[in-house]
């Protein structure tokens, strides 16, 4: 990686600064007690949210490779939860679907590290983010998580209708940030989406390995951690 060349650091969201695991398992932990599902139903968080983990990686994969809508995505990530524990209420997957969204973007959590990287990096370079996540709800997580105030620009993959690794998507967000493919770089989780979206389009890119996969491409640093993000820029 050429960090001289680097004046654009494009970061996802998701899971490589807003920690989206955690907050989304404290959120629907509280839904599940607050709807008392477990007293309705006879099912616990634990083994529901294993099922609903597993059904909506699928329909992200889905919708990232365009077999499905958004709209599919939100009327089947609680519905079909739900219907595997033989939950069949009338709008409840859609209810949840709706409150999950509101108090999503309500939550402060973010990856170990995001507050201080961001603080450095805006020092020496133009911040962005570039995201699959809902536009919705894209900017309130970044403002509830005192994180809005590093970003120059936010692109969400809404507001084309196509998702990484789409090369669409890194277009609008070079051309939203007035950077070009030499001086930019790409910061995220995702080893499709980030990092050969993000090289395919003409990026550098470096891969936040979350969970030590250490998967190789020449000229992409692997990290476990942001603060590790002070070494390569």
């Amino acid at each position: 990686m050429d960090k001289a060349r680097v004046e654009h650091v494009f970061f996802d969201l998701d899971n490589t600064l807003w920690d989206h695991r955690g907050n989304s398992e404290v959120t629907l932990e509280q839904m599940f007690k607050d709807y008392e599902i477990t007293k309705k139903y006879n099912v616990t968080f634990e083994e529901w949210h294993e099922v609903f983990y597993d059904i909506n990686e699928k329909l992200w994969e889905d919708l990232s490779e365009a077999k499905i809508s958004k709209d599919d995505l939100r009327e089947r990530r609680f519905k079909d939860p739900f219907a595997h524990f033989d939950i069949h209420e009338e709008g409840l997957g859609l209810e949840f679907e709706d409150e999950y969204l509101a108090r999503m973007g309500k939550m402060k959590g973010t990856v170990e590290g995001a507050q201080e990287i961001l603080e450095y990096l805006s020092d020496k370079y133009t911040i962005h983010i570039i995201t699959n996540g809902f536009i919705e709800v894209s900017e309130d997580k970044l403002k509830n998580a005192d994180l809005l105030k590093y970003i120059t620009t936010l692109t969400c993959a809404d507001e084309i209708g196509v998702r990484k690794p789409d090369n669409r998507i890194f277009e609008l967000a070079n051309n939203k940030a007035g950077s070009t493919k030499e001086n930019a770089v790409i910061i995220g989780d995702d080893w499709v989406a980030d990092v050969i979206g993000g090289t395919n389009f003409g990026w550098q890119a470096i891969f936040l390995d979350c969970f030590n996969e250490k998967p190789s491409l020449e000229g992409v640093p692997n990290i476990t951690s942001l603060f590790e993000l002070k070494e390569l820029l």
